[in-house]
Order: structure tokens, then C-alpha cells, then sequence
């Protein structure tokens, strides 16, 4: 599992005032925190944030804060409806020996049989929730779909996955291959064609002639 530098300030901010005035800076606020710990009210850069927040991987954060570094880990970020900009996030502490829940990005390996038969891969769970030793945490999951044939799939109790304890639904499909959507175009013979009221109204004359 890679690390990644990160230096913040303490701050004193707590009104939405301040904290949106802060976030015009390129300050975006955040809390430090975790069980037997010392919670920090704190604000990084948002070019600093980036590695952190933008990333599939799982990382151990090296935060740190005046004088003092701290190991975290980062548990959530929000981000505004509209602009998509981070807002706020929070990095909870990693302590040796002690369990963590922490959610790592699942990433697809291999081509699946069933694709070149004409199957669609639908990966359906992104995620999983697993519970383990911060020393244990992987940077991601890797699934191997490449024997999958069409109508086959991945649940998540069909991994194997050592030093963690799986949270999520054992019975959650991850990956699926499933038959193509058959799109029958059928024509309408009636709506396409338009009706030709000149030659009835033509016919009509010769018949009264």
C-alpha cells in the first residue's frame, strides 16, 4: 500500500461564512480522527488534496500538522452539487494493531470468455467493505473475469482474499456477463407509408362517371 504526503493547518474556522471564504482561497477544510485520538479541525490545499481524494487506489495518508505527523487514512470527501469541487473531507487515524473499516475500489483483470461470444460485462459493485489491520489494508482488489462465459458472474463470496474480513453482502454480484440486448426493428407499414387520398378521390369520380 503506496503513501501519500499531506500538509495541513489547524484551523479556527466554523461558520459557513468563513469555511465557503476559506474554499475561495484554495483552502478546503477537514477533520482529523479516530478512536482514543485527539480529533483536528484542519485545512489543506486543494492542489494538495488531489493525489489523496482523486484516485482508485487505497492510501495511508502521512498527515501532517505543525510539528506533528499523524497516519490516517481517508474515510470520506464531500463535494459540491454543482461544481464537483471538494468542500470537505475527513482522514481517520490508523493505529498498530488496531481494526479498521475502510473501502477499497474493486479492479476488473482479464477478457471474459463470454465477450467474444457476444456477451456484455456489467461490473455492478465497485466497492468492498472489508475490515483489517491498518498493515493489511489493500491499494485495491483485483478480480479476474477472464473465465467468465456468458450468464456467468462474480459474487462476493466467491473471493478469496487474505488477512481481512469481507463486510459486504456475501451474496452481492461484482461482475456479470450477460446475453446482448436483441433490438428487433420492426416496420410499419401503415405509419410509413402515407395514404394517398388522390387516387381514392380519383377512383371515386370515374365510379359516379
Amino acid at each position: 500500500m503506496s503513501e501519500i504526503n499531506l500538509v495541513a493547518r489547524k484551523r479556527e474556522e466554523f461558520s459557513e461564512l468563513t469555511l465557503n471564504q476559506m474554499r475561495k482561497k484554495g483552502m478546503i477544510p477537514g477533520i482529523y480522527y479516530g478512536n482514543g485520538v485527539e480529533g483536528l479541525n484542519i485545512a489543506a490545499n486543494e492542489l494538495d488534496l488531489r493525489p489523496v481524494i482523486y484516485t482508485t487506489e487505497s492510501n495511508i495518508v502521512n498527515l501532517k500538522v505543525q510539528d506533528n505527523s499523524y497516519s490516517c487514512i481517508l474515510k470520506d470527501v464531500q463535494f459540491h452539487p454543482l461544481s464537483d469541487k471538494p468542500v470537505h473531507f475527513d482522514l481517520i487515524a490508523l493505529k498498530e494493531g488496531e481494526m479498521i473499516t475502510i473501502e477499497v475500489n474493486i479492479h476488473l483483470v482479464g477478457n471474459a470468455v463470454g465477450i467474444k461470444e457476444g456477451g456484455v460485462l456489467q461490473h455492478i459493485l465497485h466497492k468492498l467493505e472489508l475490515e483489517c489491520l491498518p498493515k493489511f489494508i489493500p491499494s485495491h482488489i483485483d478480480v479476474d473475469v477472464s473465465g467468465l462465459n456468458i450468464n456467468d458472474s462474480i459474487k462476493v463470496s466467491d473471493l478469496n482474499l487474505q488477512n481481512v474480513n469481507i463486510l459486504s453482502e456475501e451474496n452481492a454480484t461484482i461482475v456479470a456477463v450477460v446475453p446482448p440486448n436483441i433490438v428487433k426493428e420492426t416496420t410499419d407499414a401503415t405509419e410509413e407509408t402515407p395514404a394517398e387520398p388522390e387516387v381514392l378521390s380519383k377512383g371515386k369520380k370515374e365510379d359516379e362517371e
